[in-house]
């Protein structure tokens, strides 16, 4: 699992560079902290390319689908 917290000034380069090469590398599940936009957004591997398995804004519950009972909410981690 790899968690990226995405400022503006990496947003490119975590969304896209390093999103493609965790996915290269099947990386089990990358979850990205949008600060911009209060969210989180966690993605797994589907056949090699990564899904969204789970995604909150502003308020909500994210999940993970390889650590069982893992759950933030997204008010306790921008509040």
């Amino acid at each position: 699992m790899v968690c990226e917290i995405v400022s503006p000034g990496s947003y490119d380069r975590d969304v896209s560079v390093k999103k493609a090469i965790y996915e290269k590398y099947g990386v089990p599940e990358y979850w990205l902290v949008l600060s911009d936009f209060r969210a989180i957004e966690v993605l797994t591997i589907d056949n090699g390319k990564y899904v969204r398995h789970s995604y909150a804004e502003l308020e909500g519950v994210v999940t993970s689908k390889i650590i069982d009972g893992l759950q933030i909410n997204v008010k306790d981690i921008f509040d």
